[in-house]
């Protein structure tokens, strides 16, 4: 019987190339070079004796016989990562959160302590990265992930309302008169390159046709942004609620009045449908949405 059974590690791979039909992509996600995981499904190949992908130039695409071993083997895997998730349940109420890193250290960290006083009984371990958590490794319980939501077989919950608004420190705002958003095309802005809300879309919301074709200062993650701007180098277009730590201390301010805010859903709870059977997950995912004031 164990004869039958091809290596883990292969079934891992050959799931995630079948997932994003994109070697590149998968590797990335399993902390992988490409060409291991292309060994990983050569290796898995010679073991079925069929092949899975049909590799060109451009794309990967499964054989017919891909897709049916695709059907029984996530399968498998699903039940494995379920009986993963009730042994560590079985051990300690233990509880892993991954989260984006500005999410993490900005929002979640300081509240920290009161799911603690709130929730003593449950250990938890938080991770963070720009990478998505990959549940199948069932390592992680529950995902925050910023971005567009397009996670199918996922239960996918918004954190909050957000408030996208130009912010800057009081010291810039001394020195630069900013009274209207014209006024901001004399200034030096601030790009979050990741940012579901780019500059040219406020000044749309603004009715102004024109933006700025290059930025002062540009970075790939929010708290580098926001960080810039309360250093005064110029005028950041970011969230409220993950700005909240410079605002309460007068180290960053609004530009302009709350009404000309874009209001936008960029941060969810992500997680698979499994997971809910858990009492720890729904006590953090209750606590975190109450106190994110989520709808």
């Amino acid at each position: 019987m164990r004869a039958s059974i091809p290596p883990l590690s292969t079934l891992v791979a050959f799931e995630a190339v079948a997932r994003r039909l994109n070697f590149t992509v998968a590797a990335n996600e399993l902390f992988l070079t490409p060409s291991a995981v292309s060994h990983q499904i050569a290796k898995l190949e010679e073991f079925l004796g069929v092949r899975l992908f049909e590799r060109t130039a451009r794309n990967v695409e499964l054989t017919q016989a891909g897709q049916d071993y695709l059907k029984r083997v996530a399968g498998a895997l699903a039940a494995i990562s379920a009986a993963t998730d009730s042994a560590r349940k079985g051990v300690s109420n233990t509880l892993h959160v991954h989260s984006t890193p500005s999410f993490a250290t900005l929002w979640l960290m300081p509240r920290l302590a009161e799911f603690a006083r709130a929730h003593p009984d449950i250990s938890l371990s938080l991770s963070s990265s720009v990478e998505h958590s990959d549940f199948t490794a069932g390592q992680v319980d529950i995902d925050i992930r910023y971005g567009v939501p397009n996670w199918p077989q996922l239960v996918v919950q918004p954190v909050f309302n957000e408030q996208i608004t130009p912010l800057a420190s009081p010291a810039f705002l001394r020195r630069h008169r900013i009274e209207t958003p014209e006024d901001l095309l004399q200034v030096p802005l601030i790009q979050s390159t990741v940012s579901v809300v780019q500059w040219p879309d406020w000044f749309t919301s603004r009715g102004i046709a024109h933006s700025p074709a290059t930025f002062a200062y540009r970075f790939d993650r929010a708290f580098m942004t926001l960080d810039a701007a309360v250093q005064g180098l110029g005028v950041a277009l970011e969230s409220t609620f993950i700005g909240e730590p410079h605002l309460q201390k007068g180290r960053l301010r609004p530009v302009f009045e709350p009404g000309w805010a874009l209001p936008v859903q960029a941060h969810f709870l992500v997680y698979p449908v499994r997971h809910a059977q858990r009492g720890e997950v729904l006590s953090f995912v209750d606590w975190l949405r109450q106190r994110a004031g989520s709808p």
